[in-house]
């Protein structure tokens, strides 16, 4: 009851954070929805500032430490601002309005560990893809989840609106989805759920230093990352593709991924 209590608390308050980026917008607009053009010409929510929404915690692509919003799709973000010569403004926004393209009528872009869908682009555009990252399914020792069939008629935790949600569901398990990987997490350590489905970058840093805990099975889905950005605004997504490109060339994202994820990460 009171992780539901939790996550309906955290949704409200997401949401009220995004209306609050779409009035600041309206405002500083004069009322018109124009955006304003930043140094590079490229068009911007507010002057000066790249909005970036993203779903906070979810780590280690973002979260709080020491009163800062950090983590692997910060550091990226930094530098998609950085050659905007644009300040960094991050939005906490729910998953499901970055999924389904919504919050993007308050954020220039949405970085949040975002698999590259055909669905989600029927409804917006995504850069050239930053990492791939497949699932995993997680479980206690003990817990009697070896596989996913194992897992039929245990708890099983999922975040809502992802592809381990849309996973789950295709395996015939009846999951328990939570409103971010924090709260699923939590619902693993407390022992609520036998066992948690999602992405192996996210679930695999949640349990490397628990031995109460193990990848029990790997699942080859193809999913690629991307950055969400409004669909046809072709001058943003060139130059999110080249910052992405420039961080691909000078080892920067190869050092990011290493910072977050060890040696294994792809």
């Amino acid at each position: 009851m009171q992780l539901k209590s939790l996550a309906t608390a955290k949704l409200t308050a997401k949401a009220a954070a995004l209306f609050a980026v779409g009035a600041l917008t309206l405002t500083a607009c004069g009322g018109s929805s124009t955006p304003a053009a930043s140094e590079g010409g490229i068009q911007l929510i507010n002057a000066g500032k790249l909005t970036v929404c993203s779903d906070v915690p979810y780590e280690p692509f973002e979260f709080q430490k020491d009163g800062k919003t950090v983590g692997f799709d910060i550091d990226i973000a930094n530098e998609v601002a950085k050659d905007l010569k644009a300040e960094l403004n991050i939005v906490d926004s729910s998953f499901e309005a970055i999924e389904t393209g919504t919050a993007l009528t308050g954020c220039d872009v949405s970085i949040s560990s975002v698999s590259i869908t055909d669905t989600r682009k029927q409804v917006m555009d995504f850069s050239d893809p930053y990492m791939d990252d497949d699932l995993t399914l997680v479980a206690k020792e003990g817990s009697g989840v070896e596989n996913i069939d194992s897992a039929k008629g245990k708890k099983v935790g999922v975040q809502q609106a992802t592809t381990g949600a849309k996973y789950a569901q295709e395996k015939g398990i009846e999951a328990q989805q939570f409103e971010d990987s924090g709260l699923l997490v939590q619902a693993l350590e407390a022992g609520t759920v036998d066992a948690a489905l999602g992405n192996q970058s996210v679930l695999g840093y949640a349990i490397k230093d628990n031995t109460q805990f193990t990848r029990v099975e790997d699942y080859a889905t193809g999913e690629k990352l991307g950055i969400a950005i409004k669909k046809g605004n072709t001058a943003m997504l060139d130059q999110v593709n080249s910052t992405l490109k420039r961080l691909t060339d000078d080892g920067s994202l190869a050092k990011f991924k290493t910072t977050w994820f060890g040696e294994t990460a792809k």
